[in-house]
């Protein structure tokens, strides 16, 4: 399959910020803060397409954790598609971010290249704002994220999701709740990131 998707990136963990998992000055990033990630990560798709299937102006928003003391450190994410898109568009976007067809977004993604358990992939309402430094994002009734501010520090920092090779900036969420089956949890002034993604069939 020939595919390409490109817009912006919004995402928010538990981690204290700077996030130890992010590249800080060139170092690679490692352990979390607290052993245990909680985490939502939001994209905004404003250019995609795969095989003929438009998928510009598409939504895709994941819910995570995963255990640095777990072996292999496995993730268990859930996956919300936009309600907006049609069965077709989802199924594309599915294959895509669970890793299943080939492209560069296996560089990027760490649940396509570490053992990981999808919890539910499903059609939710997607509302956000990806604004600089006031960015939010949400999934009606199971999630929320909203960015309070930049990061205060002069490091800079780069996250292997949206890429290294881009640039981007830390950022404070002043909100960070995931409520949806097995994953819950509620933070207040953890870490964040934003950038810009380009991810494309190999």
């Amino acid at each position: 399959m020939s595919w390409r998707v490109a817009g912006t990136y919004v995402e928010s963990c538990n981690c204290d910020a700077p996030c130890p998992c992010r590249r800080i000055d060139g170092v690679p990033g490692g352990r979390s803060t607290h052993g245990i990630c909680d985490g939502a990560l939001c994209w905004q798709i404003v250019e995609g397409e795969a095989d003929g299937v438009d998928l510009s102006d598409l939504r895709v928003v994941l819910a995570t954790r995963y255990s640095d003391d777990e072996e292999g450190s496995p993730w268990s994410w859930l996956l919300f598609l936009d309600e907006r898109g049609t069965r077709e568009q989802h199924d594309v976007i599915e294959q895509i971010w669970a890793g299943r067809i080939a492209g560069e977004q296996l560089e990027h993604f760490p649940w396509a290249w570490k053992p990981s358990h999808l919890l539910a992939a499903r059609p939710a309402q997607i509302e956000l704002d990806h604004t600089p430094r006031r960015q939010w994002f949400r999934v009606r009734d199971a999630l929320t994220v909203r960015i309070s501010g930049p990061y205060e520090g002069e490091e800079t920092i780069t996250c292997v999701i949206p890429g290294h090779e881009r640039t981007g900036e830390e950022v404070v969420a002043g909100e960070l709740r995931v409520d949806d089956g097995p994953l819950r949890f509620e933070y207040a002034g953890v870490c964040g990131y934003a950038s810009t993604f380009d991810y494309r069939s190999a």
